[in-house]
């Protein structure tokens, strides 16, 4: 059912991008000058690390929330976890299986967001986990070789664990639903507020919780958690790493406009469309820069270097251009100088690599696979291959 969901987005993609005449040529895609990176708002230079996280990096994220993605709020008076099902010999004996349910308290009201979690048996614990955001229901997370957005058994055998929630626990993907749960339930205070909590940023509020659970489970190293992101996932994965510094990585496949791809360039999904179709992810006030996006005092190269020092990696699909490739290999570029603050010196292409061939300078990566938008195994044994980097790397420091 989620799956013929997916579809029936990608057709009314495709008749918008007729409505509303995007463009695919690279011709056409414009000049633009994106907003300054390391200049504060008053001026100053940022030229440190301690500059960076005291100055410049609470004004973007103030940005980001005024003008894209709402607030999330972290107040809650309570939270309790249940584990209801556990399989010590799940994926023929490779795995433990747990079905862990997440209850948050507050003002006496009470939401629980179900977490999936597959925990390799024959590997010396803690272990790190990709944690995915998952739009598209609980059936693509059955562990079964044929389901590729999901590959619990590939995952379980690189020595990770696996975990994933549907995001309907915490806010449904509808424009008018999307405040059940958590907005109604928890924090209906937000729904007032013009740069409130909307449903990108309620499920980043799942993330966070279910880290919380983490930091609780003896077999789950919490400080090595993976979170990955599909289309409008990725989006929320993204500015879920922005604001916990828990999240080790940010994986954003395919995440497009309002995710990596830099907004002031003419190409593919724009403000106005994604605005217009799906207004419950972003704050009101995001419409106002439909075809206005030079005026935006933001861009999402500032989103990705929110992840600064902490690692992220984007992948796209070549035959996804309503997403932009190039777009989104752009914007982590843009975003190398914010992590050479930290001693990080990276040297990103300045051209996108040719399809298929990944590109690490930690804690940054990069690919662009074959194919059409979605998320597979190649994609997944891309990240397998990047954390497996970034961890090794950060362990001999």
């Amino acid at each position: 059912m989620e799956m013929k969901k997916e579809i029936l987005y990608l057709l009314l993609f495709t008749l918008t991008t007729t409505l509303f005449a995007q463009n695919y040529d690279e011709t056409k895609a414009g000049s633009y000058v994106l907003p300054e990176l390391l200049k504060a708002q008053n001026g100053k230079e940022i030229v440190s690390a301690e500059d960076w996280d005291r100055i410049r990096r609470p004004e973007i994220l103030k940005l980001f929330e005024d003008n894209v993605y709402g607030q999330v709020p972290k107040d809650f008076d309570k939270i309790e976890f249940k584990v209801l099902e556990q399989n010590y010999k799940a994926l023929n004996g490779k795995a433990t299986y747990k079905q862990v349910a997440v209850d948050v308290i507050r003002n006496k009201k009470v939401i629980t967001v179900q977490v999936h979690l597959f925990i390799p048996n024959k590997i010396k614990k803690p272990v790190p986990v990709f944690l995915t955001i998952n739009h598209r229901g609980l059936d693509t997370m059955q562990a079964s070789p044929e389901n590729e957005f999901w590959p619990a058994e590939e995952i379980v055998n690189s020595g990770y664990a696996i975990a994933g929630f549907d995001v309907k626990d915490v806010a449904p993907d509808h424009k008018t639903d999307y405040v059940n749960q958590i907005l109604t339930k928890l924090y209906p205070e937000q729904t007032l507020q013009p740069n409130g909590m909307r449903a990108l940023g309620a499920w980043g509020w799942g993330v966070s919780r279910i880290i919380d659970y983490f930091e609780t489970d003896k077999d789950i190293d919490a400080s090595k958690v993976i979170v990955v992101g599909h289309s409008r996932g990725g989006k929320a994965a993204l500015w879920c790493g922005a604001q916990d510094r828990r999240v080790a990585i940010a994986v954003s496949n395919e995440s497009g406009n309002s995710g990596a791809k830099i907004s002031r360039r003419n190409f593919g999904e724009t403000v106005e469309v994604i605005t217009r179709n799906f207004p419950h992810w972003f704050v009101p006030g995001y419409a106002a820069f439909a075809n206005n996006e030079g005026n935006l005092p933001v861009d999402q190269h500032m989103l990705l270097a929110l992840m600064a020092p902490r690692a992220v990696y984007v992948a796209s699909a070549a035959d996804d251009s309503w997403a932009d490739p190039k777009g989104q290999y752009l914007a982590l570029v843009a975003a190398q100088p914010v992590f050479s603050l930290f001693g990080l010196k990276t040297s990103l292409p300045a051209n996108m690599p040719p399809n298929n061939e990944q590109v690490i300078q930690l804690p940054l990566g990069f690919h662009n696979r074959d194919g059409i938008h979605n998320m597979n195994l190649f994609d997944w044994k891309q990240f397998v291959k990047f954390a497996d980097e970034y961890f090794k790397n950060n362990n001999k420091k």
